[in-house]
């Protein structure tokens, strides 16, 4: 079993879920309104996986990125965000990554989106939980203790992209539930925000131009649908 380049890296996703979000979904979302006046210097550090970094799309197209971009309609002007995210990274491989980079002073947005290489190489999933929790409790000191300004993302299914083709599509989309199930408690646990990008993930089932050309990672097309989705929840916090 290969790795792959991507937060992925350690995939191999199933294209069933049936869970439904409860935010606004992408084909809803209205144009916010032109503004004139900017709030200008916030910062943003990005943890994460190939999920984060953007594994096979340009590096203006990932996630962390197309946030920024998009902020300017709200009225917020961001910096080039911080990023601690490596194609294949499991939780401990994030943990050691920012005990070793030291990220310095404090930031307005810390997203953390980690676990899909959990998944893919069989870890335990109890490790998971505990792992998980340390990496969210550094999101919030990084955050400055602010719990409005971190945001969970969920472990995207791979299960359904060409990658899986020859796997155990239902199993994968099962663990990736069970380990969504654990951030998702842990998350809400600690009145942190979380944004259920899953269903985005799934519905390549139907549209494959959200896989991107390596037939494993979101394209440009879907990073984008992620956040349409939250992108007006990041804005509401700094009103």
């Amino acid at each position: 079993m290969k790795i792959i380049t991507l937060a992925f890296t350690l995939l191999s996703l199933t294209a069933c879920d049936k869970r439904q979000t409860n935010m606004e979904t992408p084909n809803n979302v209205t144009t916010p309104p032109a503004t004139d006046t900017l709030r200008s210097g916030l910062t943003y550090l990005a943890l994460g996986d190939s999920y984060t970094i953007g594994e096979a799309v340009e590096a203006d197209k990932n996630f962390p990125n197309q946030l920024i971009t998009r902020m300017p309609q709200y009225g917020l002007q961001f910096n080039k965000p911080q990023i601690i995210a490596r194609t294949g990274w499991t939780t401990d491989e994030l943990i050691q990554a920012i005990d070793q980079q030291k990220p310095t002073g404090t930031f307005n947005l810390v997203t953390l989106l980690i676990g899909v290489n959990n998944q893919y190489r069989g870890y335990n999933i109890d490790t998971y939980r505990t792992e998980f929790k340390k990496l969210l409790n550094t999101a919030l000191n990084y955050a400055g203790n602010n719990k409005a300004h971190v945001f969970v993302l969920s472990i995207p299914d791979y299960s359904v992209t060409p990658f899986a083709q020859n796997s155990d599509r239902e199993k994968i989309a099962r663990e990736i539930d069970q380990y969504n199930a654990i951030n998702k408690a842990e998350t809400e646990n600690m009145g942190i925000a979380y944004i259920d990008i899953t269903p985005i993930s799934r519905q390549a089932t139907a549209k494959p131009e959200l896989i991107a050309n390596d037939g494993l990672h979101p394209s440009a097309l879907m990073y984008k649908a992620w956040i349409d989705l939250f992108a007006g929840t990041v804005a509401t916090l700094y009103k």
